[in-house]
């Protein structure tokens, strides 16, 4: 992390932030998506209560990741030591995913303990690395740098993704899919190397104020960026509609493998052929979408994003049949990273030079404290809606299925109201208002 005298091109270290991206969707699309949500909550827990403790789990990382996100991004801001956090947290999350290994049949607690910490040296380090956006972009083409990192991070999610179908449909068994995220932590590790070898950040601004004590200076700097975020209300504006609308993305990205094995039965090798496709959708879609930032405008592309995603869910909620569900995967992949991208580029356009760290842990803070209550809501309707079906008369699995089909309604309702909040941003006040 001692940086040289040759600056590297520019080129060079967009290319080493888009690899970063490519290590990183390895984890999402094998922890999250298609090997251990489902191995968590079918093989460790067990019925309706994996669920539960899925969703759990996912919201306490999210809350510790929300209480800490903006009090460390105000100090790397201040302190140019962005890339310092990013390598911390970066190495926490490939360390406890190796760790998953030891989570077998029973180990809830460890199951738990450990995915937590390796979800929150994931998360945390989203943080400053989407940072790092702005380093490497300007405003005129902050949108597809932002697809493009997206799009070639999806691919990375498929390759891994791809060698783990591997493994388990030739070796089979819980030790590969155990060994699987081994390997996970070391594809994430590898290409995560190049950023801190060739990406430049902006330096320290200066000396403390006077007065002031690293200790002090993330809550002063709290302070005044929530005071400054009335004077930049267009993105206060937006920061409220992505609290709601990203709960209905991240809901359906901590419950997607566990929907797809309830609802339509699918094993572990379908799960995964069922995220690559998901994987491989979402690359176009952050493209298409990207471009559409650069000309259309970042609100009128999260519109089409969130629409996409609407009537994936809303088709998830009549759909019975396994075929659906793949169709709905690709539809969903296309839309979903939209969403994300392009959330992730308004950011960069809305926050003023110079508190990009700050501004976009302000944006984690939204987005994990939404992903605490998302995941939990739906675990709990999920769980409490079987047991309602249950005393009804259902059996175990049809009652779970049932329960599962009401909690994706939330879904609906989150993604819905996000939406209609973004109908109050002014994406051109907001950029204006940074210019000036």
């Amino acid at each position: 992390m001692t940086p040289t005298t040759a600056v590297p091109s520019k080129k060079k270290q967009r290319w080493s932030w888009y690899l970063y991206d490519f290590g990183n969707s390895a984890y999402a699309a094998v922890v999250l998506l298609a090997v251990y949500s489902a191995y968590f909550k079918s093989e460790v827990v067990g019925g309706a209560q994996g669920s539960f403790l899925w969703g759990l789990s996912v919201g306490i990382a999210m809350l510790v990741v929300a209480l800490l996100s903006p009090i460390l991004g105000s100090l790397a801001d201040y302190a140019g030591t962005k890339k310092r956090f990013l390598f911390f947290y970066t190495s926490m999350a490939c360390v406890f995913t190796a760790c998953l290994f030891f989570v077998t049949k029973g180990a809830v607690v460890a199951g738990m303990a450990l995915f937590i910490l390796a979800e929150i040296g994931y998360r945390s380090a989203q943080v400053f690395y989407n940072s790092l956006l702005p380093e490497i972009a300007s405003a005129k083409e902050i949108g597809r740098v932002s697809g493009n990192g997206w799009a070639i991070g999806s691919a990375g999610g498929v390759v891994c993704l791809i060698i783990v179908l591997a493994l388990i449909q030739f070796i089979g068994g819980a030790l590969v899919v155990r060994l699987s995220l081994v390997f996970t932590a070391v594809f994430f590790a590898a290409f995560a190397a190049p950023i801190f070898l060739w990406l430049r950040e902006s330096p320290a601004v200066g000396p403390l104020p006077k007065g002031s004590t690293f200790l002090k200076l993330p809550f002063q700097r709290i302070a005044e960026t929530v005071r400054a975020v009335r004077n930049y209300r267009e993105f206060g504006k937006f920061i409220l509609a992505f609290l709601i609308y990203n709960d209905g993305i991240l809901m359906t990205l901590s419950f997607a493998a566990i929907l797809g094995t309830v609802l339509y039965g699918m094993n572990q090798q379908q799960l995964i052929v069922f995220m690559i496709l998901v994987q491989i959708t979402s690359i176009p879609g952050a493209f298409v979408m990207g471009w559409m930032t650069d000309r259309l405008g970042a609100r009128a592309s999260l519109f089409a994003s969130l629409g996409g995603m609407l009537a994936a869910v809303i088709w998830l909620y009549f759909s019975t049949s396994i075929v659906g569900f793949y169709l709905i995967g690709a539809l969903a992949g296309f839309s979903l990273t939209g969403v994300q991208s392009v959330s992730r580029a308004l950011v960069g356009l809305l926050a003023p030079e110079g508190r990009s760290a700050e501004f976009y842990g302000f944006f984690a803070v939204a987005g994990r404290t939404s992903s605490f209550i998302g995941p939990t809501i739906f675990g709990i309707i999920a769980a409490r809606m079987a047991i309602w079906f249950q005393n009804r008369g259902l059996l175990d699995l049809p009652a779970e299925q049932e329960g599962l089909r009401v909690a994706v309604l939330s879904i609906a309702v989150f993604l819905l109201a996000g939406g209609l909040l973004l109908l109050l941003v002014n994406e051109r006040a907001g950029r204006k208002a940074v210019e000036s």
